[in-house]
C-alpha cells in the first residue's frame, strides 16, 4: 500500500479488532454471573483472585501495542519477514515474563489474596483459584504477544479468529467444570481458553516465519524498553481509577455503586473507541516504515474524524438515555440520584475521548511511547489527584470525581492534540534490529 488510506482499509481492521477485545470482557461478564449463583462467598473469592490477575495482565499489553508498533515499521518498510520475526521475539519475552510471574502467584498467592480480601477463609478460597488460574498467564502474554505482530502486518481477522476459538470452549466449559469442581472450576475453563488461542497464535507463527527461532536478546530488550514507557503509562491510568473508586466509597454506598455502573459503561466505550486506535497504529507503523509521513499524517486525521463522529453518537444516544440507561443497572432511587449530575460528566468525556484515543493509535503507532508515557502521569498529578482529592475535602461528591476524571482526559487531549500537530512524532524508518 503506497497511496492514501481509505475509510474501508480503517474500518477493515477496526472491526475484528472490536471482537477481539470484546471477547474477553464478554468472557468474564458469563464467568462472574455463573459464580454468583454459587453465592455471595464464591462471587467474592473470585473477585479478589481475578483482581489480582487482571491487574498483573494489564500492565504487560506492551506485548500487543509495542510489538504492533515494531512489527508495523518493518511491515511497511517491506520487510515482511522481519516483522513476523518480530513475533518470535514476543512470544519469547512473554513465555519468559508470564512464567516468572505465574512462579511468583503460586509461591505468595495466599499472602496477596488475603491483604485483598481481609477474611481468611475467602483469601483461601481465592488463592486456590489463583494458583490454578496463574497457568494461564504465561499463555495470556503469548496470545498478547500474538495479537502485536498480526496486527502490525494488518491481519486483524485472524487474532480474531483465534481468540473466538479460545473463548468459546472456555465459556462453554464453565458450566460443567464449575458444577464439578466448584470454584476451581472457574479457573480451569479460563486456562483451558487460553490455551487453545495461545497454540493457534503459535502454529499461526510457525506456519508464517522461516528463520531462526532462538531468542534475539538485544531486540527483546528493545521491547522491553518501548514496554517499560507503556507499563508506566498504563499504571497511571491505574492510580487514577483505584484513586476515583477510593474517594467514591467515602462519598457512601449509593455513589460507589453509581461510580461502579458509570465505570463500566466507560470501560465499554473505550473498547469501541480503541478499536478505530488499534488501526491507526497498524497503520501509522506501515506508513513511517515505509517513508510516507504524509500518509501517516492522513490516517491521523481520518481516523480522528471517525472516531469523533462515533463518539458524538454514543454521547447523543447516552444524552437522550439520560433516563432509560441507568435504569438498566439499578432501580435504587439513591443510586439513580448520584448519577444524575456525573451522567453529563460521563457525556464530555466520550466526546474528549473520541479524539484521545485516536490520536493515541497513532503515536503509539509512531512508537511515541516516552511521550504518552509522560503526559498520562502528568495528566494524573496535575489533573485528576488535584482535582479528585479538593472535591473529598470540600464534599463534592461524586461529580467532583467525575470532574478529576474529565480533568484527566482534557489533559491527554491538549497535549496529543498539539504533539499531532508538532509532528515530531513522524520519524520514519524500518527500525535498526530485526531478526532475519
Amino acid at each position: 500500500m503506497t497511496g492514501e488510506v481509505t475509510g474501508r482499509q480503517i474500518f477493515a481492521l477496526a472491526l475484528p479488532a472490536l471482537g477481539v477485545l470484546s471477547a474477553t470482557p464478554l468472557y468474564l461478564m458469563l464467568d462472574t454471573a455463573v459464580i454468583g449463583r454459587l453465592g455471595a462467598f464464591e462471587l467474592a473469592a473470585l473477585a479478589a483472585g481475578a483482581a489480582i490477575q487482571s491487574s498483573l495482565t494489564t500492565q504487560l499489553t506492551f506485548l500487543s501495542y509495542g510489538t504492533t508498533a515494531r512489527s508495523a515499521r518493518l511491515y511497511g518498510a517491506g520487510d515482511r519477514r522481519g516483522a513476523v520475526a518480530e513475533g518470535v521475539q514476543a512470544t519469547w519475552l512473554g513465555l519468559a515474563v508470564g512464567l516468572v510471574l505465574a512462579s511468583l502467584v503460586w509461591i505468595f498467592a495466599g499472602r496477596i489474596t488475603l491483604a485483598l480480601a481481609g477474611d481468611e477463609a475467602v483469601a483461601q478460597a481465592s488463592a486456590h483459584w489463583l494458583r490454578v488460574a496463574a497457568v494461564a498467564i504465561p499463555l495470556t502474554l503469548m496470545v498478547m504477544a500474538g495479537n502485536g505482530w498480526l496486527r502490525g502486518i494488518q491481519d486483524t481477522r485472524r487474532p480474531l479468529y483465534f481468540v473466538l476459538a479460545g473463548v468459546i470452549p472456555g465459556a462453554l466449559a464453565i458450566f460443567p467444570l464449575v458444577a464439578l469442581f466448584g470454584l476451581v472450576g472457574s479457573a480451569m475453563s479460563n486456562v483451558l481458553g487460553m490455551a487453545i488461542a495461545a497454540t493457534a497464535f503459535v502454529v499461526c507463527l510457525i506456519r508464517e516465519h522461516d528463520g531462526s527461532w532462538a531468542p534475539r536478546p538485544r531486540v527483546i530488550w528493545q521491547q522491553l524498553i518501548l514496554g517499560r514507557d507503556l507499563i508506566l503509562r498504563s499504571l497511571s491510568f491505574q492510580v487514577a481509577f483505584l484513586s476515583a473508586a477510593a474517594v467514591a466509597a467515602r462519598f457512601g454506598t449509593a455513589p460507589l455503586a453509581a461510580h461502579q455502573i458509570m465505570l463500566q459503561l466507560w470501560n465499554f466505550i473505550t473498547l469501541v473507541l480503541d478499536s478505530l486506535a488499534i488501526a491507526a497504529q497498524a497503520l501509522t507503523g506501515a506508513a513511517l516504515g515505509r517513508g510516507t509521513v504524509g500518509v501517516a499524517r492522513s490516517v491521523g486525521r481520518k481516523v480522528t474524524v471517525y472516531s469523533l463522529v462515533f463518539a458524538g453518537l454514543l454521547a447523543a444516544v447516552f444524552a437522550l438515555g439520560a433516563r432509560v440507561i441507568p435504569r438498566i443497572f439499578t432501580t435504587d432511587a439513591a443510586v439513580l440520584e448520584a448519577m444524575r449530575i456525573p451522567w453529563w460528566i460521563l457525556l464530555a468525556m466520550i466526546v474528549a475521548g473520541g479524539v484521545v484515543f485516536a490520536i493515541d493509535g497513532v503515536l503509539l503507532g509512531a512508537g511515541d511511547a516516552a511521550f504518552l508515557r509522560t503526559i498520562s502521569i502528568g495528566s494524573v498529578l496535575l489533573g485528576f489527584l488535584p482535582g479528585v482529592w479538593i472535591s473529598y475535602a470540600l464534599d463534592g461528591g461524586l461529580p467532583g470525581v467525575w470532574l478529576g476524571l474529565l480533568a484527566f482526559v482534557a489533559i491527554r487531549l491538549v497535549a496529543v492534540i498539539w504533539r499531532f500537530h508538532s509532528m515530531r512524532w513522524a520519524v520514519t524508518g524500518g527500525g535498526k534490529e530485526s531478526e532475519r
